[in-house]
């Protein structure tokens, strides 16, 4: 069982620019080099659209900040296209002298209040700025899967196959709540996805409506999942695969849980775990989706 030793909130949105008036919702982590640790996020403007920026930091002295972008790598979408009112980073992949950032797309919606769906962005400047792989979703509904969420990729480059595991849209439940869960996809270029349907992570009760942000890691051969479940607030779980086809989850596992006062005391989210010089280390968000910030915690 993993035990998690939160560090603190170690870093703000507030005040650092009129495109991030609030929240740094979702890290994302891509190593830079030696102990600098590049974390991409999205921030809200004024008027509540999400934007892709990021900071470093000095993963020895976590609350030195190094560097913030000084304006966003990846702008809203244009008018009417699937990411016209957000983009949200998810996932970052070097391959080939480049670097694929999945991201998500928001757009606004009349019947229900948004659809959350995956695009590619990519970067030949070492993530510095990202141009859109194509205005077009990176997935898009099907009969099996008709409902406007198709989102959060999570993508390992595993035995020359590309795994994607992302979140699924299966119902909304009123205009106001959708459910969705976590399933898997591969891909020979990271582009184009072959998707079966294959659920990785299910509801574990009538109660529970979202599993969200996979992050997978793969270490010894055995796929490691961290994932955000929520019944009325978020939590963050674990699961584990031999095949990262087919999971267990063990939640109780995860090693870490809200705080009993502060900034992420109602709930914690969207963890993204990456390993540095032989320790793991973990980047959550805490109340409100990230509005207060990022959270590191090391495992221990």
């Amino acid at each position: 069982m993993s035990r998690w030793k939160k560090i603190g909130k170690i870093f703000e949105p507030q005040g650092r620019g009129d495109w991030m008036v609030t929240h740094a919702m979702v890290p994302t982590v891509y190593q830079v080099h030696g102990n600098s640790v590049r974390v991409y996020f999205s921030g809200r403007d004024q008027e509540n659209r999400s934007q892709i920026g990021f900071f470093e930091f000095d993963v020895t002295n976590p609350f030195k900040i190094l560097r913030i972008s000084e304006k966003p790598v990846l702008h809203i979408g244009e008018l009417g296209c699937f990411d016209d009112n957000g983009v949200t980073p998810s996932w970052i992949v070097a391959h080939q002298d480049k670097l694929y950032l999945y991201y998500i797309g928001w757009n606004r919606k009349s019947t229900v209040r948004m659809s959350l769906i995956a695009g590619l962005a990519v970067s030949t400047d070492k993530g510095e700025t990202f141009t859109r792989y194509s205005r077009a979703p990176l997935l898009s509904r099907t009969n099996a899967e008709p409902l406007a969420i198709l989102t959060g990729p999570c993508v390992l480059i595993d035995e020359k196959v590309w795994k994607m595991w992302y979140v699924s849209g299966t119902a909304w439940v009123n205009p106001d709540l959708p459910k969705y869960n976590i399933k898997y996809a591969e891909s020979d270029d990271g582009i184009h996805w072959r998707r079966e349907g294959v659920v990785c992570i299910d509801f574990k009760s009538p109660e529970e409506h979202a599993l969200a942000r996979p992050c997978v890691l793969k270490e010894n051969g055995l796929f490691k999942m961290w994932y955000s479940y929520k019944g009325s607030d978020y939590r963050i779980g674990y699961a584990e695969s031999l095949d990262g086809i087919h999971w267990t989850r063990m939640d109780d596992q995860a090693g870490i849980d809200v705080s009993t006062s502060g900034w992420d005391s109602q709930m914690i989210e969207y963890a993204c775990v990456f390993n540095h010089q032989g320790k793991k280390y973990m980047l959550y968000n805490g109340n409100n989706y990230g509005a207060d910030g990022i959270g590191l915690a090391q495992e221990i």
